[in-house]
């Protein structure tokens, strides 16, 4: 069983990919947004390639647990990717995850180029990995 994890921001959404058995999470790719229909046919291409059975999408929150503008936009493309692809999608706490992702590229000593091409994906590893831990 796989699963699919997404970072949704504004210009990218970081995509990580379970292994089979479900344990560990792995980035695989940083989707550049263009239009919504591209965005959403790009996450259908990773699904079915992958035989995808579940998508975890990170939820963006306020630090007091409510949802603001971007975690509004966030559940409006989910609700949109569910009309297109016939998968659950499960909403994930994210917070803080691109700060961790951050860190870790900082401690890995990955220039700021490269930490900005790659933060997404890392993100989306983050989020996945947490619900693939809250599972085991």
């Amino acid at each position: 069983m796989r699963i699919l994890g997404l970072d949704v921001g504004d210009k990218t959404i970081g995509v990580a990919l379970s292994d089979p058995l479900g344990f560990t999470a792995q980035g695989i790719t940083t989707i550049r947004r263009r239009k919504e229909d591209y965005d959403i046919n790009e996450v259908k291409k990773i699904c079915m390639e992958y035989d995808v059975d579940k998508i975890v999408c990170g939820l963006p929150k306020n630090m007091n647990g409510s949802i603001g503008n971007q975690g509004e936009k966030v559940l409006e493309f989910c609700e949109k990717v569910k009309e297109i692809i016939d998968l659950p999608i499960i909403m994930w706490d994210e917070r803080l995850t691109t700060v961790a992702a951050h860190k870790a590229m900082l401690e890995a000593d990955i220039s700021r180029k490269k930490r900005k091409k790659i933060v997404d994906k890392i993100a989306a590893t983050y989020i996945l990995q947490g619900y693939l831990d809250s599972l085991h």
